[in-house]
């Protein structure tokens, strides 16, 4: 895909948009932007069943420990929009990864 070709702008576009995603988590379209929170953090760590519960402030997944072996943990964030922005990453596929997320909200910034 690769619109954006400066990886800053890129990571700085994800990051305004994760700050405004948490900002406005009580607008209907608040089920649409947990399911980005859940991919970055599934991208990040290589996790599955990922659930963030907002209220309580946890976050529940599975990350690997081998071949096909995961194991669950829970943890607490009380910061999530600081965690989210910690779990970026700078390699080019976690940047096209990045790049489909803003096309899905239709944020484009110019080269």
């Amino acid at each position: 895909m690769n619109i954006n070709t400066n990886p800053n702008a890129t990571l700085d576009e994800v990051k305004s948009l994760i700050s405004y995603s948490i900002f406005h988590l009580n607008s209907e379209e608040d089920s649409n932007y947990n399911i980005m929170h859940r991919a970055i953090i599934k991208k990040y760590f290589d996790a599955k069943n990922v659930t963030i519960n907002y209220k309580d402030q946890t976050v529940d997944l599975k990350i690997p420990v081998g071949k096909r072996k995961y194991t669950g943990i829970t943890f607490e964030c009380q910061d999530l929009e600081r965690f989210l922005k910690s779990c970026l990453k700078k390699d080019e596929k976690s940047l096209d990864f990045y790049q489909e997320i803003l096309s899905h909200y239709n944020i484009y910034h110019a080269a």
